[in-house]
């Protein structure tokens, strides 16, 4: 049977920032454990639209798995130790972050570093790391300590290296990929976007708007026989006109914000509220100018749509980079 061997691939993802792909062989062999959840849409009160900007405890983002490993199977002995991987920095010096790692005691997070590329390392068994709330968040609270004083590559949760050695070989195998999406994240910041709108209250204003949407209605309510072709009708043309004023909303965001941003990125939208889940690339002399627009929106929307808005986070929706397992002649 042939043997498998993985390969480091890295790529970018930026509409106006592209990082080159870069793929080269390694001997490192990561355990991963299942992605975690996405978390789910958060809910706002009809007719009030407010900029919610959280520092603290922030919600996990959904592109959490950044820099994502081929699955292999575990070791379920927990005697055996490991190196739990969080995020890739540069330095040319050893650091240390304190207990601030994953598990039940928090574990000290320091730094494994080939030439001045560097992994955010803490120590852990191998196992199987399961994406409960308590662990997301204790990997989201490294990656962000580290992000104050360093530019980040985010690694996805449940990232695990058998050896050190491993986690030298993967930086010394994708050294190239790493350096060029360091470069071209240097200080930025990625920041959440989401809008959402009450449907029923947008449904009544198109009614009271639209005279064709108005006049159909009039004609379902007065009739007393079958209505089912002028439902039929009504639906297509609510919906219609739903999808025409989201494209509206949408793209009145994106122009008022562009300007500010370096590079966005669209993600599906949680639930039938939400109209835009957005990811913006923000350069740090740019955040209170990008903080202030996001503020300055809510308020001309005031009473039509709710913005929640989070960050700054690490770059998780503008940095790709994968571990591909190779099958080896």
């Amino acid at each position: 049977m042939a043997k498998q061997k993985p390969r480091a691939a890295a790529t970018k993802t930026a509409p106006k920032t592209s990082a080159r792909s870069a793929a080269t062989e390694s001997g490192v062999k990561p355990v991963r454990t299942k992605s975690a959840k996405k978390p789910g849409a958060a809910t706002a009160k009809a007719a009030a639209a407010t900029s919610d900007r959280t520092r603290a405890r922030k919600p996990v983002p959904e592109a959490l798995a950044a820099v994502t490993p081929a699955p292999v199977a575990p070791s379920h002995e927990s005697a055996v130790r490991g190196k739990y991987v969080y995020c890739i920095i540069r330095t040319d010096r050893p650091v240390s972050f304190g207990a601030i790692g994953i598990g039940q005691e928090p574990a000290e997070v320091y730094t494994v570093a080939y030439r001045d590329l560097a992994a955010v390392v803490s120590d852990t068994a191998l196992v199987v790391h399961d994406p409960t709330r308590e662990n997301v968040l204790a990997h989201q609270g490294v990656a962000e300590t580290v992000m104050r004083g360093y530019t980040v590559i985010p690694m996805s949760f449940g990232t695990v290296f058998k050896t050190r050695e491993d986690i030298v070989e993967l930086l010394r195998s994708a050294e190239g990929a790493f350096r060029d999406v360091l470069e071209k994240m240097q200080d930025r910041f990625e920041f959440g976007l989401k809008v959402l709108w009450d449907r029923d209250q947008i449904v009544r204003e198109i009614e009271r708007e639209d005279e064709n949407v108005r006049r159909l209605k009039d004609e379902i309510s007065a009739q007393k026989g079958s209505t089912y072709f002028a439902r039929m009708q009504y639906g297509r043309l609510v919906d219609a006109t739903l999808q025409s004023r989201t494209e509206q909303y949408v793209s009145e965001v994106f122009h008022a914000l562009r300007d500010v941003a370096v590079a966005s990125r669209t993600n599906k939208p949680i639930g039938d509220k939400m109209i835009l889940n957005a990811a913006f690339l923000v350069s740090r002399d740019q955040e209170q100018a990008f903080d202030a627009r996001v503020k300055e929106i809510g308020q001309r929307y005031d009473g039509r749509l709710t913005f929640k808005y989070t960050g700054p986070w690490p770059p998780y929706n503008f940095v790709n980079i994968r571990l591909k397992l190779e099958r080896a002649q």
